[in-house]
């Protein structure tokens, strides 16, 4: 059955996407020059609303949640390499999935690059679990493990800065 609500809630998802028109090129190339924020706030919109759905099914005991390791590494050479992809190509892999959807046929090299890049790292896997993989691995941790207080507040804060950033980016004209 989750598999079900996987589906379901990815065609959701994909809507989304396209009606909020985040699949456009003008809207990626806007994003990564900071003058079309279209995409940003779509994408913190996505955070909230699953941050704050995660947090009241696990108050209700339907989830658990099984928090990764932060280990810095990983999430800087990441982190560049999606930057890089998505600069260079001008679609992240959620809008070149959504583009090839609507009939744009340059998504299909992110795909492919997307899939070659897995295929990649597979094989380079067990080099980099040995090294790069354990550079600032600090553990299972959250910013309420961190400050010491429950969920709720944290998410009390975050959705308040969100909306601030909103009312800036809305007062610039992004």
């Amino acid at each position: 059955m989750s598999l079900i609500y996987g589906i379901i809630t990815g065609i959701i998802f994909g809507v989304l996407l396209q009606k909020a028109r985040v699949l456009r090129y003008d809207k990626q190339l806007g994003a990564l020059r900071l003058q079309d924020m279209t995409i940003v706030k779509f994408m913190l919109t996505s955070v909230l609303v699953g941050m704050l759905g995660i947090h009241l099914l696990l108050d209700l005991g339907l989830v658990q949640l099984a928090v990764k390791n932060l280990i810095l590494g990983q999430n800087i050479i990441g982190g560049l390499l999606f930057g890089l992809g998505w600069g260079l190509l001008g679609y992240c892999p959620g809008t070149s999935m959504g583009a090839l959807g609507e009939g744009r046929m340059d998504a299909l090299w992110g795909i492919l690059g997307m899939l070659l890049g897995a295929a990649l790292h597979a094989e380079a896997y067990p080099f980099l679990k040995g090294k790069l993989f354990t550079w600032g691995n600090y553990g299972s941790i959250t910013w309420p493990d961190v400050l010491g207080i429950g969920h709720w507040p944290v998410i009390a804060v975050l959705c308040i800065l969100v909306l601030c950033l909103f009312v800036f980016f809305e007062r610039k004209g992004l």
